[in-house]
């Protein structure tokens, strides 16, 4: 079975993407409810929030001009369970949704999903050349808790980079 933990609305800012929900999220029936998740401290400490979110509190992003979504709608508990194939076959919807929905940005979080979606191997973080649906596209580090790559500061310092980048390209 298929489930959206959409959070959207016309003329946001921007949209963090996920690649799937996690088996928790549909769960829980809220997006990134595990405290060993720093999805919500780090929007908050970069600067997206005045206030750390909960997860029950999510549909507040909108006022922040802010929104959530994933690529392909099938919990796992894992995303290297969701099949480049599965992706791809989930892309089109994803698009549509862009398109309707018309944010400044999206914000894929993690690389796997934009590599799949550009069909590139090596994906950079930040700034993508590869706009689509004429949104703006952005690769940030996951915020998941597994992520060894970034400490929760590096997370704070990339997404506070971002958030003033955003800024900017609202204001132009």
């Amino acid at each position: 079975m298929d489930y959206q933990l959409d959070i959207l609305a016309t003329d946001l800012d921007v949209v963090f993407c996920g690649l799937n929900p996690t088996v928790s999220a549909v769960s829980s029936g809220h997006n990134y409810p595990n405290r060993s998740n720093h999805f919500w401290t780090v929007l908050y400490l970069a600067g997206f929030t005045d206030v750390c979110l909960e997860p029950q509190e999510e549909r507040h992003l909108l006022k922040y001009r802010c929104g959530l979504t994933t690529v392909v709608s099938r919990p796992t508990k894992r995303a290297f369970e969701v099949q480049p194939d599965e992706f791809k076959l989930a892309w089109p919807a994803f698009e549509a949704k862009m398109r309707r929905y018309a944010p400044k940005a999206v914000a894929f979080l993690g690389k796997r999903g934009a590599s799949i979606a550009m069909d590139e191997r090596e994906i950079a973080w930040g700034r993508q050349p590869v706009r689509f649906s004429k949104t703006v596209t952005w690769v940030l580090p996951n915020p998941r808790g597994p992520n060894r790559s970034f400490s929760l500061e590096a997370l704070v310092q990339v997404y506070s980079n971002f958030r003033v980048a955003l800024a900017q390209q609202v204001a132009g």
